[in-house]
């Protein structure tokens, strides 16, 4: 277990906050939760648990390849939410590319709930 701060800046142990779900130990009891584990999977490049949190309708549009290029060509910095509701989920993931420009991504994410778990399902 980890001893540095959560990826997701929720200021918690990244132990205590989004690495239990990312090794699935336990899973996400909310859309917003399964949202910040997700952007700590970005930042330590687990792209199967990002595939396996995707909605099956969405999941085969998204190669793991391309998932876990994406994560690895970019540093992830900052989480930031917007706002959360109970399925939509708006935030901003500030990153820098293997170029050093810095980026922010700003989206609003769907989120379903199905066989009691939660899975991106995808934006508006």
């Amino acid at each position: 277990m980890s001893d540095e701060k959560c990826y997701c800046c929720s200021e918690k142990l990244f132990s205590d906050c989004c690495e239990p779900f990312i090794l699935r130990k336990q899973f996400a009891p909310t859309a917003e939760a399964l949202m910040r584990s997700r952007y700590s999977a970005y930042a330590t490049h687990h792209a199967d648990y990002l595939v396996e949190t995707t909605a099956a309708a969405t999941r085969k549009l998204h190669k793991k390849s391309d998932i876990l290029n994406w994560a690895k060509s970019n540093q992830w910095v900052k989480l930031e939410i917007i706002n959360s509701s109970e399925n939509i989920i708006e935030f901003k993931a500030h990153y820098i590319d293997n170029q050093f420009k810095a980026h922010i991504h700003h989206e609003r994410s769907k989120f379903i709930r199905a066989d009691n778990h939660w899975f991106y399902s995808d934006f508006e």
